[in-house]
C-alpha cells in the first residue's frame, strides 16, 4: 500500500486567502481530492464516531502526486557566487567545536565538496581529520587522539598544494564552566600532525562550502555535524603556529589573512537573534542555516558567571548542530487552494484518496488546516491550541515503553498505524524527544507532515485522542448544541494580540493549551480585563513560556528548563529564547502562574482513569443557580467520557490563592479518589518523600472555578483534558453538557453575567 504525506502552509488562513498543499507519496500515484469539514475523530464506540462533511468546492477531483525529498538536519550553506571559499590553493579551516556524537559516520565540520575540495571533519573513528579531494583521487590527514564528546576544542587544518603540506592540530578549550568534563579529569587532549604530499589545488568552484555538512551526488546534504560549532573560519595560506595560537586563545584572526570568519556571536540583541550567520570577512559571505541551527547556546569562552546570551554574547558563539533536526521540508507546492469567501469559518481537511472506498489497498489521508471568518460574525470563538499540537507534532515519547507504561500504569497497545508512522522518523520529531545525541528538541514546526495531527489519532501509550483529535470532541458538541462559532489558533493570536478576541463575547479554549507566549498571555489578561469572557476547557494550561521565530512563524521555540513536567531539560546557561531574548520554562516561575489568569494551574496528570466532578458547596450559592440548572444537588458531572471514562482526568488543574488564584474565585466542583498513578507535579515537590499520590495527597485532584473580572468579564474554568472529551457521550446530552450550555449561554449574552451585576471590588487586606 502507497503511503501518503503532506502538509497545509499556512496552518490558518481568512475566507478569501490562499493555502498551499504539500504532498507526497512513497511512489507517483493518482488521487482524488475533497474538501472536507471535520467535526469529531474520534471512533470510541460511546461517542459519534468519526464525522466530516465534505463541501463543494472548486478542487480538481484528482491530482497526481510524486515523491518529494525531505532533507533533515541542521547545516549552513555558503552563497559564494564568486567562488572566494571553493578554490584557494593554500589555506587554513579553523573553529571551536564541542561534539556530541564523535564516531559511526563522518561528521563534517566545514569545507568545500565535489570533484575537488577539501573537509574539516571527524571521520568515523571520532578522530579530526583534513581530508583533500582531486577527482578520484582522495588524501586524508587524520590525528590520533579521537575526540571526546562534550568537550571544548579549538581545530585547524592547512593545506598548500604548492608545496605539498598538510597539517592538522586539536587543542583542547576546557575551562571550569564549559564542557561535560572539568580540568580534573586527566584527559591529554591534544593533538597535531603534518604531512607532505603532491596534489592539486582544487578546481575553481570546487564545490559548496558549507558548515556543519557537505553535499553528496544526488544534491543532498550528507555527512551532518553533532554538537557545536563556534566562529568557525577560513584563512589565506597555512596560518603559522603563533596565528593559530592566538585564534585558539580567542583573538579575531589578522584582516589580511581572512577569506571568511564568521563571527556566531554576533547579532544578538534585546528580542533575541535571527537564523543569519555574518560574516566578518572581505567578502561579506553571509548565510542563513537550513533546518533552525540553535543559537543562544553556549560557547567554547563561557564562563558559567551569565546564564543568558543578551548578558555576555561573546561567550554564546555556540551553535548547536543536530543530524536529525528538521523545521521545513521545503517540498514544492503541489496544489495552491484560494478558500471561498463564504466558506464558514471551521476546521477543515483537505482528503486524498486512492482507489474506490472499500477496495483493497485504498489509502486515505487528511491534511488539517483552520479557517477564519474575513470578518468576525460569530459571538463566540474558538482557540485551537497550534503551538501545541507543534509541540507534540510526531511524538515518540509514546513508544519508549519504560516511560510510557510507567507514566500510564498500563502496558502500551499500538496498532500497526502507530508502527507505521513511528517507522517515519523522517519527518522530524516532537519538543517531547530528543535528537540522536541525547539534547532535547526545542524546535518543532508545521512545513513538515505531522502524522499526529490527524483527525482519527490516538496517543498509543493512553489510547485515547490527544491534542488536535481531542479537540474535535467540542467543535462536534459546539455544532451539535447549534452554536454558531469562529475558529482562531494559537498563531493568530500571538501575531493580532487582544484584537484577535475583541470581537467576541466568549472565548473557548481547547483541550490542552499548555504552550503559550507573551503576546498570547497579555492578550488573554487584556480582553479578561476589558469585558471579555473565556471559558477554559482543559488542563495543564499556560504552561510552558513559547514563542515563534519572527522570520519563520511556522516554527516555534521553547525550552524545558529546570522545573516542570518534562522529557528533557536544557543545559545550563542555554534556558532563553532566540526568538525573544526571554527566559524560557514555566509561565510559573516568570511570576505568571495561570492561577493568576483563570483561576486553576496543572496540579497533576495519569492515564489509567478518569473520574467525575462533585459539586462543592460553593456550586450551591444561589448567585450560580443559572450554572446548575438541570444538574442535582448530589448529581456527579461527567461519571462517563471519551477519556478514560470520566470528566476529570489525563491532566488536571488546581484551585490555589497562594499561586494566584483570584479570592474572589467561586469553587464550583472537583474530582477526588484518582488513583496513585495520579501524582503531584513535580514543580509542587520541594522534598522528596511518599505520600504525593492520589489516593494521599489532597492536591491531586481537577477543580472548576468561576470568577468575575473587570467591567463583567468572567472565567469559567474546567480544569480537565478529559472534559470535553465526556460532551459527545450519550448524544451530546449528558450532565457535562448541561453545564457547559448554561455557561456558554450567559457568556455569550449581553449584558452583566446574572447575580453579579454589580462588580466585584476587593478590598486591600
Amino acid at each position: 500500500m502507497t503511503e501518503l504525506y503532506g502538509y497545509a502552509d499556512p496552518l490558518s488562513v481568512r475566507a478569501g486567502e490562499p493555502i498551499n498543499f504539500m504532498l507526497s507519496a512513497e511512489s507517483a500515484l493518482e488521487v482524488k481530492l475533497a474538501l472536507v469539514r471535520l467535526f469529531h475523530g474520534d471512533e470510541n464506540p460511546a461517542g459519534p464516531g468519526f464525522v466530516e462533511r465534505e463541501v463543494p468546492s472548486a478542487l480538481p477531483a484528482g491530482l497526481d502526486i510524486v515523491p518529494q525529498r525531505t532533507q533533515r538536519g541542521n547545516y549552513i550553506p555558503v552563497p559564494d557566487p564568486e567562488g572566494v571559499l571553493g578554490s584557494p590553493a593554500a589555506a587554513t579551516i579553523h573553529a571551536f567545536i564541542c561534539p556530541s556524537r564523535p564516531g559511526g559516520g563522518d561528521q563534517v565540520i566545514a569545507g568545500a565538496w565535489g570533484e575537488q575540495g577539501f573537509l574539516l571533519l571527524i571521520d568515523a573513528e571520532g578522530r579530526l581529520c583534513l581530508r583533500m579531494r582531486d577527482g578520484s583521487l582522495t588524501r586524508s590527514l587524520t590525528l590520533r587522539r579521537a575526540l571526546v564528546p562534550g568537550c571544548w576544542y579549538f581545530v585547524a587544518g592547512s593545506f598548500d598544494s604548492a608545496t605539498g603540506r598538510l597539517m592538522l592540530r586539536q587543542h583542547s578549550r576546557i575551562n571550569r564552566w564549559n564542557s561535560r568534563l572539568g580540568p580534573v579529569a586527566p584527559y591529554d587532549l591534544d593533538d597535531e600532525a603534518e604531512f607532505h604530499a603532491t596534489f592539486a589545488p582544487p578546481a575553481p568552484g570546487a564545490g559548496s562550502f558549507v558548515i556543519g555538512g557537505r553535499y553528496g551526488a544526488d544534491g543532498s546534504v550528507e555527512a551532518l555535524f553533532n554538537g557545536k560549532i563556534d566562529r568557525p573560519g577560513i584563512a589565506q595560506g597555512c596560518l603559522p603556529d603563533a596565528a593559530l595560537m592566538a585564534l585558539a586563545d580567542g583573538r579575531m584572526p589578522a584582516p589580511g589573512d581572512v577569506l571568511a570568519y564568521w563571527d556566531t556571536s554576533l547579532g544578538y540583541g534585546p528580542d533575541g537573534i535571527d537564523n543569519l550567520f555574518r560574516d566578518i570577512g572581505p567578502a561579506g559571505l553571509h548565510a542563513a542555516g537550513v533546518n533552525r541551527p540553535i543559537r543562544g547556546m553556549t560557547g567554547w569562552n563561557w564562563a558559567g558567571k551569565e546564564d543568558c546570551f543578551r548578558l555576555a554574547p561573546n561567550q554564546y558563539g555556540g551553535v548547536a548542530f543536530h543530524d536529525d533536526a528538521l523545521t521545513d521540508c521545503r517540498w514544492n507546492s503541489s496544489l495552491e487552494f484560494i478558500v471561498p469567501e463564504n466558506l464558514p469559518s471551521g476546521v477543515y481537511a483537505l482528503r486524498l484518496r486512492t482507489g474506490e472506498r472499500g477496495e483493497r489497498g485504498e489509502r486515505e489521508e487528511h491534511i488539517p488546516f483552520f479557517v477564519r471568518p474575513v470578518k468576525a460574525a460569530a459571538p463566540i470563538a474558538m482557540l485551537m491550541s497550534s503551538f501545541t499540537y507543534l509541540a507534540y507534532a510526531n511524538e515518540h515519547l509514546s513508544f519508549e515503553g519504560s516511560v510510557a507504561q510507567v507514566a500510564c500504569a498500563n502496558t502500551p497497545v499500538v496498532t500497526p498505524a502507530d508502527l507505521l508512522w513511528k517507522s517515519h522518523e523522517q519527518f522530524g520529531l516532537s519538543t517531547y524527544d530528543v535528537h540522536s545525541d541525547y539534547a532535547g528538541v526545542c524546535h518543532s514546526s508545521w512545513r513538515r507532515p505531522i502524522l499526529n495531527m490527524r483527525p482519527r489519532n490516538r496517543l498509543p501509550a493512553a489510547g485515547v485522542p490527544w491534542a488536535f483529535p481531542a479537540d474535535l470532541s467540542l467543535v462536534w458538541w459546539l455544532d451539535h448544541a447549534g452554536y454558531e462559532v469562529d475558529i482562531l489558533t494559537d498563531h493568530d493570536l500571538h501575531r493580532e494580540g487582544a484584537a484577535a478576541l475583541a470581537p467576541y463575547r466568549a472565548v473557548l479554549t481547547s483541550t490542552h493549551p499548555e504552550y503559550c507566549s507573551t503576546a498570547m498571555l497579555d492578550a488573554t489578561e487584556d480582553y479578561l480585563t476589558t469585558g471579555g469572557r473565556v471559558l477554559y476547557l482543559g488542563g495543564n494550561g499556560y504552561y510552558w513560556v513559547t514563542n515563534p521565530h519572527r522570520d519563520e512563524p511556522w516554527c516555534i521555540e521553547v525550552r524545558k528548563l529546570d522545573t516542570g513536567t518534562r522529557a528533557w531539560q536544557a543545559a545550563p546557561g542555554e534556558g532563553y529564547l532566540t526568538s525573544t531574548g526571554e527566559r524560557s520554562g514555566l509561565w510559573r516561575s516568570r511570576g505568571r502562574a495561570p492561577q493568576k489568569l483563570v483561576g486553576i494551574g496543572f496540579t497533576t496528570e495519569g492515564m489509567d482513569e478518569s473520574k467525575p466532578f462533585e459539586r462543592m458547596p460553593d456550586s450551591h450559592d444561589p448567585r450560580l443557580a443559572w450554572m446548575f440548572e438541570g444538574i442535582g444537588a448530589d448529581e456527579p458531572i461527567g461519571d462517563f467520557g471519551l477519556a478514560l471514562g470520566g470528566a476529570s482526568g489525563l491532566e488536571m488543574d488546581r484551585y490555589d490563592l497562594s499561586l494566584g488564584t483570584p479570592p474572589h474565585a467561586l469553587l464550583v466542583a472537583a474530582s477526588f479518589g484518582h488513583s496513585d498513578n495520579y501524582a503531584l507535579v513535580s514543580e509542587e515537590v520541594t522534598f522528596a518523600f511518599p505520600g504525593r499520590g492520589g489516593t494521599q495527597d489532597p492536591q491531586v485532584r481537577g477543580d472548576i472555578v468561576f470568577f468575575t473580572t473587570p467591567n463583567h468579564g468572567a472565567v469559567f474554568a474546567a480544569g480537565s483534558i478529559a472534559w470535553s472529551q465526556a460532551l459527545p457521550c450519550k448524544g451530546g446530552e449528558n450532565s457535562v453538557s448541561r453545564v457547559l450550555k448554561n455557561v456558554l449561554d450567559v457568556f455569550s449574552t449581553p449584558g452583566p453575567i446574572p447575580n453579579f451585576e454589580q462588580e466585584t471590588k476587593l478590598s486591600g487586606p
